[in-house]
This record gives C-alpha cells, sequence and structure tokens, in this order.
C-alpha cells in the first residue's frame, strides 16, 4: 500500500511544479524536533513539502517491517504545500507549522477512514475532523497518516486488529509494542513522523511509550476533548501525545488542551489550564523537588533488568536535586485500587455510531459481532461486553466518571491526601515491571503492567519517560504520577529528567 501512495506523491509533488524532495540523507530525520524544523523552515534548509516527502519515503523504505501504518494522508503534500506559502507571505510560523504528526485510527480525520481497527468501520470515513485534529490542523500540523491499533483499544497487551494486521515493536521485531496505540509508538520510535497521538483508557499511551522508548502523556480526565474519538470506556478515556521528547509532547499537548461543550468532562477544567506549557521546560526542574517512591507498585514481581533500571533512576533525580521519600505508603491502597474497572463499552460505542456513523446497518454491539473480526482476542471481547454492563467484580456502585463516582473519589483523595502530607511534587514507579512480551506469546507473558492500577481511575496525570534498556536491548519507562491538573509540575520534573539522563535513542531497523 505505501509504495502506492509514495508513487502517487510523486507524481502530485511534480504536478505542483516543487522541486524535488531532498533525499533523507540531505534531511536527518532520526530524532527530528518541532524546534529543529522550524529553525530550518526559517533559515530556509528545506520546505515542509520536502519533509513531508522525506518522511513518506522513509515510511516507504521501513514500515514493510513494522506494520504501523495503516493509510497514508493522499492531502499530506498538498497541505505543507499550502502552509510553505503561508510562510513565505506571512514570515510566521503556527504553534506546529508544517509539523507532520501520525494519528491513532480511532480519532475522526475528515476525509481518511476512521476504523477502530474493525471491520465494522472499515469505510467509515467522518465528515468532520475531531476536536483535538481541529486544533492541531489550526496550529499548522499535518496529519500524515494514521496507525494501527488494538481492535477496538481492546487489548493492553499488543497491537493487532482486523483492517491493519499485527504491529511490531522496531526495537525488536520479536516482541510486542504493548497496546492499543502500538502503531503511534512504533512509528514515531521508528521516526516516521515527529510525533503522534494514541488513546489511553488504561495503559495505551503510557504502555507502548515505555515499550518503545517515548514519552507518553495521559493527562488529566478533562483537560483535553475526546469528542470524535471511538470509545472503548469513556468514563476513562483520554486522548494524548506520543513524542520523542517531552518538549514535542508538551507542545503537541499544548494546542489540544481546551474546554468544548461537546465533551461536559472538559467543564472540569475550566481555569485550571494554561495558555504556555512550555515555560515549564526547565532543565533543572527537579531540583528542590520531592518525589515518593511507591515500593507497592515498583517493588512488585519487578524483573531484575527493571529493577536495576528503577533504582537507577532513583539515584538519577537524587543526584539531579530531587528529594526522595522513599516507601510511600497509600493507606487501604490494596483495596482502593479493587473493583474500579466498569464495562460501558455497549454504550459508548452505540453513542458514536449513532452520532457518526449513522448507518442502518451498524446501530449495535450485535451488528459489530455479525460483521466480524480476524483477531480472536477481539471476537472474546465483544462477546464479553455484549453481556457485562456494569462495574466488575459485580460490586453493587454505580460507574460513572472521575468527578462524580465515589470509588474513583475515594482512590484519588487517598493518594492526594498522603501526597499533600508528605509535600511530593510526583510519585514515580516503573510504567512496566516486566519487559515487553513476545508477539507469539503475548497473553502469557503480559505481566507488569503498572499503568492500569492508578491514573485511569482516579483520572491523575501520569507521564512515563525512557528510563533505559534492558539488557536485550528494550526499552523501560519510567512513570511520573502527579496530582488532578498539575501538568505543569510533571511537565517540569520530565523534563529534567529527561535532560539529566538522555536514554532516549533510536531503534535499527534492518
Amino acid at each position: 500500500m505505501n509504495k502506492l501512495y509514495v508513487a502517487l506523491f510523486s507524481v502530485a509533488f511534480a504536478l505542483l511544479g516543487c522541486q524535488s524532495p531532498k533525499s533523507s540523507e540531505q534531511i536527518d530525520l532520526v530524532e527530528l524536533t518541532v524546534e529543529q524544523i522550524h529553525q530550518s523552515y526559517e533559515k530556509g534548509d528545506y520546505t515542509s513539502q520536502q519533509l513531508v516527502m522525506a518522511y513518506l519515503n522513509r515510511i516507504e523504505q521501513l514500515d514493510s517491517k513494522t506494520n504501523a501504518l495503516t493509510i497514508i494522508n493522499p492531502n499530506a503534500v498538498s497541505i505543507a504545500k499550502e502552509l510553505d506559502e503561508e510562510f513565505k507571505k506571512t514570515k510566521v510560523l503556527r504553534p506546529l507549522h508544517g509539523i507532520p504528526i501520525i494519528v491513532k485510527d480511532n480519532i475522526n480525520t475528515k476525509g481518511l477512514p476512521t476504523t477502530a481497527g474493525s471491520f465494522a468501520l472499515k469505510d467509515f470515513i467522518p465528515e468532520e475532523n475531531a476536536f483535538v485534529i481541529k486544533k492541531l490542523v489550526e496550529a499548522g500540523a499535518i496529519i500524515i497518516g494514521k496507525s494501527n491499533m488494538a481492535e477496538w483499544a481492546f487489548s493492553p497487551m499488543h497491537t493487532e486488529s482486523s483492517t491493519g494486521g499485527i504491529t511490531y515493536n522496531p526495537y525488536n521485531l520479536d516482541y510486542v509494542p504493548a497496546g492499543s496505540s502500538g502503531g503511534t509508538a512504533a512509528s514515531i520510535a521508528a521516526n516516521f513522523a515527529v510525533g503522534g497521538l494514541g488513546t489511553d483508557t488504561g495503559n495505551s499511551i503510557r504502555g507502548p511509550s515505555s515499550h518503545c522508548a517515548l514519552v507518553g502523556f495521559r493527562t488529566t480526565l478533562g483537560l483535553i476533548s475526546r469528542e470524535g474519538i471511538v470509545p472503548l470506556f469513556l468514563r476513562n478515556d483520554v486522548v494524548g501525545p506520543m513524542c520523542r521528547t517531552v518538549e514535542d509532547a508538551t507542545r503537541i499537548m499544548e494546542v489540544m488542551v481546551g474546554f468544548d461543550s461537546k465533551d461536559p468532562i472538559t467543564k472540569n477544567s475550566l481555569n485550571k489550564t494554561q495558555n504556555n506549557y512550555r515555560q515549564f521546560l526547565i532543565k533543572n526542574g527537579l531540583q528542590g523537588s520531592r518525589i515518593g517512591i511507591l515500593r507497592e507498585l515498583s517493588d512488585y514481581e519487578i524483573d531484575p533488568d527493571i529493577n536495576d533500571l528503577f533504582e537507577k533512576a532513583i539515584s538519577d533525580l537524587d543526584s539531579l536535586g530531587a528529594e526522595i521519600i522513599d516507601e510511600v505508603e497509600i493507606p487501604d491502597f490494596s483495596n482502593l485500587r479493587q473493583n474500579q474497572w466498569c464495562a460501558t463499552f455497549r454504550a459508548d460505542v452505540e453513542s458514536f455510531l449513532a452520532t457518526y456513523v449513522k448507518r442502518d446497518t451498524i446501530k449495535t454491539l450485535e451488528d459489530i459481532i455479525r460483521i466480524g473480526s480476524t483477531s480472536e482476542f477481539s471476537k472474546g471481547r465483544l462477546k464479553a461486553y455484549s453481556s457485562e454492563t456494569g462495574r466488575w467484580g459485580n460490586v453493587d456502585s454505580e460507574c460513572s466518571d472521575a468527578y462524580h463516582d465515589e470509588k474513583r473519589i475515594a482512590f484519588r483523595e487517598a493518594i492526594e491526601s498522603v501526597m499533600d502530607s508528605l509535600q511530593l511534587d510526583a510519585i514515580v514507579y516503573p510504567s512496566w515491571n516486566k519487559k515487553p512480551a513476545r508477539i507469539d506469546f503475548f497473553e502469557k507473558e503480559y505481566k507488569g503492567d503498572n499503568n492500569q492500577i492508578i491514573a485511569p481511575h482516579t483520572g491523575q496525570p501520569a507521564f512515563t519517560v525512557p528510563m533505559g534498556f534492558s539488557e536485550d536491548n528494550l526499552p523501560v519507562g519510567l512513570q511520573f504520577l502527579g496530582k488532578m491538573y498539575n501538568e505543569p509540575i510533571l511537565i517540569k520534573l520530565a523534563y529534567s529528567y529527561e535532560q539529566g539522563t538522555k536514554h532516549r535513542k533510536p531503534p535499527i531497523i534492518k
């Protein structure tokens, strides 16, 4: 598929009267950042059109190995041309002017299929962009393509869909990139674009980011709109950036923040947001901070390699100026974390179908099941959610969002109360206590996922940052958990740790 698209783009480029795109040797795409690109635009080193073509050529060369992308935007070059002409006239760059990004295939993008990895939506092409896509486009971003995902975002373990097949971890193609945003993670890790979007119901931004040596932001539930996104459990769902650097993730996050009347939960963010989150990119941001260690998570059946990396991370945090408060204890933590999940997929997805898809042939979960799937894992989840609608564990407690659900509020208050009493800026733990699973054994080897336990239920922000690599060169992530709407603090801490350790390195894809 990619060869066809690149050939079409080459013709389109010639018809537009553009100069031949620079080769990948002339535009070094590896670890390229927003700031570097904007500096190059201003100096005239290359144009947005040339950059887009360079990325398309790289995708053509390497995505056959990772299988990260499902569709290329046929309008990417013409959009880049318009942005080049705008800059030539105004000499002003928008916040993400000419920045190619990749979008997970459950986020509505006008004119491009939004399939959620399913046969049921394989021909669904939205009439409008999702709220966050509108914000990104207004900021000058170019949606260069859509990424593969775990079908319906069901699996945190692996990334497999009926429409896209299986995605492979670019650091070792025998291993999973986790799920469900594995396509975004693999593509950004492999330098197919500057940054990407994922969605996170319990793990799906932070897990794939951790497995692919990326920065992944799960922001406060309510900070960013989920309008126009195929839901898993809307009460937990968050959309956020997946990037190679904290700075690029911050730039993309900053653009998406804002109240949206079509997503009522964003009303909670009013008067709690910043116009400029980049001001918190402070290199010595860890100095004077207080970081708590939640051993109940970090020490639980942890892989020896990851334990060594985590202890080194604690030492690094200390040397970078943080005060470490070890063995933080959350009262009744083991009980509060139980029975937090609610199976709301039927109601949420049927609402999406009625609002956006509007087809008589697909209105219900039964229609989705009838249309079918190639993924055995997806089939099992669809069958389960056809009968499960309440709280897991059969607990008689109302299922609601993080601002109204009694169990979720109690969990959050217990954590934030301890953070207040100890004056903690953040709590840290490994994003996963185990290494990535092998593709062929993902269900058996799916262990150590810490992402599912706190943030999706409490609504708190949690950022993962590269913590290093295991002895077999598999990436490992460090997670910073903050209080509600404390993104400025997490950005400061994560950026300082990233700059002080520089663990990120690109994969070598043969």
